[in-house]
């Protein structure tokens, strides 16, 4: 009995010892484990960073060994975006912002956004800053003496109700732009990597040592491939006489504060969306972010005498007021409407619009005495510039009618034209040429050509009239064909 007693307490000794060990082992197991586990995320984050960061010219791979390019997908195969779930969240808001200045070419912009991130030294924030400092220092500089504007007035929605076979149908036809071109037309820049900029990116005024200020011409730095231009849109004004002929109404927010328009069918039905460029631009950049540098857009160009975006907040619209027009409908919430304006004016300039004087009444500088043009000036002021959030610094000419001929404006010139525009503010001038770019530098004013992309002009292309326009976009494919045919100027 002893002996086996003996061995029972020998194998229970035994026992104990193998089970220490195998506690002890399983301790080393867990450790190793551990540390495969954390560097295998370590180097999990700069794979993921790299995915979520990387632009056209940097890629990550998937599990195959085939490349995914950011932001989309490539030979089937899933995006790298929706790798970056892991990321954790405080972070991920501050890449998204990152990532957005960066796509529209603000990488100063994003990496200061990194550097104040509440975990600067995180790695997805370090290889971030990395990656936007690499493509910084890539930055081409462009030609600031190359770049084209371009130009469209309220587009058509309907095109049987607008471009009729009247005298003001086929005057809308030779100035008017279609959606479906106008969509066109910004797929073909796009694609062809044109980049929208506005006119204070290209010059701006700039105190000197003497204390005095001048023109100076600044350097844009775009990726290689990419090409500025400046687009404007005339008459955003939504005019009386225009109202149940095929456009849109007014500018709107809607329930979700977006910009949008309004329009009313040919049986009274009134809708609100994407009706003029404004809210379809909108909706293409929020689509291509890197269609917009710095997120500028359009330069939206107002005259005065119907009011503006589509109210009539002018004073001849005023039936308390002594300037009150009886020929207008009175308008009895005027003030209502003057304050819904200044709201959407800020709007506007929030999602990256600037604005233009474009005269009160759509006069020609060219033709008119300098004291017309004195009143008229005074007028849009008044009814106009009192709206906008800034003071207003370009003047889009009405029929592109320059106030000279090409040479340079100076003091005491242009009939005292110049001198007088100057005075109350205008530093930006834009005509119309049929150029690619006609720009013109002074030491107190920067100089335009804008191309008219209308009905006449791709018209023109189109008919292989003349080839203005294939520089920019394929007119086969831009031309609306359900246009009334032969386009004429009217």
């Amino acid at each position: 009995m002893m002996e086996q007693k003996d061995v029972r307490e020998e194998n229970k000794s035994i026992n104990n010892h193998y089970k220490s060990r195998g506690r002890k082992k399983k301790g080393f197991n867990f450790y190793i484990l551990a540390v495969i586990v954390l560097l295998g995320l370590i180097l999990a984050g700069g794979r993921f960073a790299l995915m979520y960061f990387g632009n056209k010219t940097a890629y990550a791979t998937d599990k195959d060994g085939n490349p995914i390019k950011f932001g989309g997908k490539s030979s089937d195969k899933e995006s790298a975006v929706e790798e970056t779930d892991n990321i954790p969240e405080e972070i991920k808001e501050t890449l998204d912002t990152a990532k957005k200045q960066a796509m529209q070419y603000d990488y100063d912009a994003a990496i200061a956004t990194l550097n104040e991130a509440s975990i600067p030294d995180s790695p997805y924030i370090v290889s971030a800053i990395k990656e936007y400092e690499e493509i910084k220092a890539n930055l081409i500089p462009v030609n600031m003496d190359d770049i084209t504007h371009v130009f469209f007035h309220t587009l058509v929605v309907d095109v049987k109700r607008a471009l009729t076979d009247t005298h003001q149908g086929r005057q809308w036809n030779s100035v008017m732009t279609t959606i479906p071109e106008f969509k066109e037309i910004i797929k073909q820049l796009y694609e062809r990597g044109y980049v929208m900029v506005h006119l204070h990116d290209i010059a701006g005024m700039e105190e000197q040592d003497d204390g005095s200020f001048k023109m100076v011409k600044k350097q844009i730095m775009l990726p290689e491939g990419k090409i500025p231009f400046v687009m404007s849109q005339d008459d955003v004004n939504y005019y009386v006489y225009m109202e149940n002929h095929g456009f849109a109404d007014r500018i709107v927010l809607d329930e979700n504060g977006k910009l949008k328009t309004r329009y009313t069918d040919a049986q009274g039905n009134v809708s609100v969306g994407n009706y003029d460029l404004i809210p379809i631009l909108d909706e293409f950049v929020e689509e291509h972010p890197d269609f917009s540098y710095h997120g500028h857009k359009a330069i939206i160009a107002l005259t005065g005498y119907d009011g503006v975006l589509g109210y009539r907040t002018d004073e001849t619209f005023d039936p308390n007021s002594p300037a009150f027009d009886s020929k207008n409908a009175p308008n009895h919430n005027i003030e209502e409407d003057i304050e819904r304006v200044r709201t959407l004016t800020s709007a506007l300039k929030q999602a990256g619009y600037e604005f233009a004087s474009h005269s009160w009444g759509h006069i020609s500088f060219k033709s008119r005495s300098l004291e017309d043009i004195q009143r008229d000036t005074d007028k849009w002021i008044r009814n106009v510039g009192h709206l906008l959030p800034e003071p207003c610094d370009t003047l889009i000419y009405p029929f592109g009618a320059d106030i000279g001929d090409w040479n340079p404006y100076q003091a005491g010139h242009q009939e005292g034209k110049f001198d007088y525009l100057e005075s109350v503010g205008f530093r930006y001038f834009c005509n119309v040429d049929s150029k690619r770019a006609w720009m013109q530098y002074g030491d107190n004013y920067l100089r335009q050509g804008r191309r008219n992309l209308d009905g006449y002009r791709l018209f023109e292309s189109y008919s292989e009239r003349a080839d203005r326009l294939s520089d920019i976009i394929d007119v086969k494919k831009v031309f609306d064909t359900d246009r009334p045919t032969p386009v004429d100027w009217e």
